[in-house]
C-alpha cells in the first residue's frame, strides 16, 4: 500500500511563486515514479511534470517548462513542485501520483496512486 498526502497550496499573486510538496509514506517507496497533475474546473486532468526513482530524471509537460521545477528527497521521503512565474490560467486543483515499473508518461493511466489534491489559485 502506498500513500500520498500533497500540502503547500494556496492563493498567489500572478507572477509570483508557491511549492508545492507531496509526503509519501510506502514500503519501499523508492521502487516509484512520482508525477504531477493538475485538474481545472470543466478542464480534464493535465499531467505536468515526473521525477524518477532515483531523482535523476525529470520531464515537464509545454505548459509549464521553463517555470515548474520537480525534485526529490529520498532522505525525507518528499517530492517537491516549486512552481515559479505562475499564471491564472495555473489555477487548479494539484495531485501528485505514483506509478511503478516502467518509466511512464504523462497519462493519468500510467500512475497507480494518487494523493488527495490541493487548490492553488492564482489570481489578484
Amino acid at each position: 500500500q502506498l500513500h500520498l498526502v500533497e500540502s503547500g497550496g494556496g492563493l498567489v499573486q500572478p507572477g509570483g511563486s508557491l511549492r508545492l510538496s507531496c509526503a509519501v509514506s510506502a514500503l519501499r517507496w523508492g521502487d516509484f515514479h512520482i508525477g504531477w497533475f493538475r485538474q481545472a474546473p470543466g478542464k480534464e486532468r493535465e499531467g505536468i511534470s515526473c521525477i524518477s526513482k532515483s531523482g535523476r530524471t525529470t520531464m515537464f509537460a509545454d505548459s509549464v517548462r521553463g517555470r515548474f521545477t520537480t525534485s526529490r528527497d529520498i532522505a525525507k521521503n518528499t517530492v517537491w513542485l516549486q512552481m515559479n512565474s505562475l499564471k491564472p490560467e495555473d489555477t487548479a486543483i494539484y495531485y501528485c501520483a505514483a506509478a511503478a515499473g516502467d518509466w511512464p508518461s504523462l497519462r493519468s493511466i500510467d500512475f497507480n496512486y494518487w494523493g488527495q489534491g490541493t487548490q492553488v489559485t492564482v489570481s489578484s
